[in-house]
């Protein structure tokens, strides 16, 4: 019997303890280990912010599902990988063994490379649930003395998505108070354009996102390094196209919510050969760490690099249908790992972004994330915001369920009326599409 522990009980951590249960059978020992007791869906975040969700609508106890399809959970997080070993050590001193582990864990919030950024600071953040809900008890205290507002993102960033979300849901929400007009709002960002997305844009996404900028009078600020926050004050460096320093400016803010850099957990960071030096995990192209091979990661805890070199750094985003794709892959290759066949199943590295406006919304999909790409796609209009409310729907079933169906594959892009790609997992070669 093998045992197999799952390291974040986030998108990733869930989907692939239930996959590689899945895969595996009941001979198997899965071992799920979280954060608390919770599940949370963080694409709604934004919504949490901004007051049209509650806690209670974006997740639940994890552990009673997770029983149910005899996987074992743990709602104390790994303090420790001692991958050497084949062992890891929890913050309250357990220490599990291990036969094969699946780091999933997502990022560490690396808020700390800019002073004052985050909600220990004087800026709000939308990356996890709690902060999505200290951002919306900030908010309401905003709605009394309303003022100017800055969204974006620091150097370094990578999913820039729910940023640009954040700044149009927000615009519509104060729009419905009448309270816009009070409200001058500016969106800050690392990218060297507005729609780059850490990607080198999408489609027409450059276009597609100015035009709503404009058309909802939000100012933007590109190739932007912030400096610091202060009470009430943004300080931003700005670039040239080259990257060199030209001046500093600053921003006044009421309130302000801005994405930081991300970087691997503490748990992971400084095993050599295991992640780079920033802690994302090393994989090779079947999801396995090349030093370790008892080790597969999936997920924003994976190493990848940029799209392309930026005047300020940026970011390749890790989508959920990406994450999905991973999972996938790590859960036919341990089946393939333990019957003592060769490992062949890669991912689909693909792009997939549903982004709410408000009554609207964008969608952008890049097959593959990196060019050249078989498809470029942004489309703007009221279906993809059905569509975002829709696959919370879904997913948050998926999760209570343990249902295994690619939901990425099977359901959005079907919605989004691009054809079925290819198989993510091929078992007799493993392409990608």
């Amino acid at each position: 019997m093998a045992s197999i522990i799952v390291l974040g009980a986030g998108l990733g951590g869930t989907a692939a303890a239930y996959e590689i249960r899945a895969a595996l059978g009941k001979e198997h020992a899965v071992t799920l280990i979280g954060d608390g007791p919770r599940f949370s869906f963080t694409p709604s975040n934004p919504w949490l912010a901004l007051g049209s969700r509650r806690r209670e609508d974006i997740g639940f106890p994890i552990g009673e599902p997770m029983a149910h399809h005899g996987i074992r959970f743990v709602e104390v997080p790994a303090e420790k990988v001692m991958a050497a070993e084949s062992r890891v050590r929890l913050r309250d001193g357990q220490v599990l063994d291990y036969d094969y582990l699946v780091i999933a864990t997502g990022p560490r919030l690396a808020f700390g490379e800019v002073p004052g950024l985050g909600p220990d600071g004087h800026t709000q953040s939308i990356c996890t649930a709690d902060h999505a809900q200290r951002a919306w008890d900030a908010y309401q205290a905003f709605l009394d003395a309303p003022g100017p507002v800055v969204v974006g993102a620091a150097a370094g960033a990578s999913c820039f998505g729910p940023a640009y979300e954040f700044a149009f849901l927000l615009d519509t929400d104060l729009r419905k108070r009448k309270l816009r007009d009070r409200v001058p709002i500016t969106y800050v960002t690392p990218e060297p354009y507005i729609g780059h997305m850490g990607l080198g844009g999408v489609g027409d996404s450059k276009s597609l996102l100015e035009h709503e900028l404009r058309q909802r009078d939000i100012k933007w600020v590109t190739s932007a390094k912030v400096l610091g926050a202060e009470a009430g004050k943004l300080r931003l460096q700005e670039v040239d196209a080259k990257g060199a320093a030209v001046g500093e400016s600053e921003l006044p803010f009421a309130y302000a919510m801005l994405l930081p850099a991300f970087t691997g957990v503490n748990a992971v960071r400084g095993i050599e050969g295991l992640t780079n030096p920033r802690g994302f995990i090393l994989i090779d192209e079947h999801q396995r760490n090349p030093r370790f091979r008892n080790i597969f990661a999936a997920g924003v805890c994976v190493a990848i690099p940029p799209v392309e070199a930026t005047p300020v750094p940026t970011g390749a985003p890790k989508t959920g249908f990406m994450i999905e794709s991973m999972v996938t892959a790590i859960a036919h290759n341990l089946r393939e790992e333990i019957a003592g066949r060769q490992a062949d199943a890669r991912a689909t590295w693909n792009a997939v972004c549903l982004a709410d406006m408000g009554g609207t919304g964008a969608a952008f999909v890049a097959l593959p994330q990196i060019p050249p790409r078989n498809v470029t796609w942004a489309r703007e209009g009221k279906w993809v915001h059905l569509a975002k409310l829709a696959f919370e729907k879904y997913y948050l079933h998926k999760i209570r369920t343990g249902n295994t169906e690619p939901v990425y594959e099977k359901y959005v892009l079907k919605l989004l009326g691009i054809e079925r790609l290819k198989p993510s997992v091929k078992p007799s070669q493993g392409d990608l599409p």
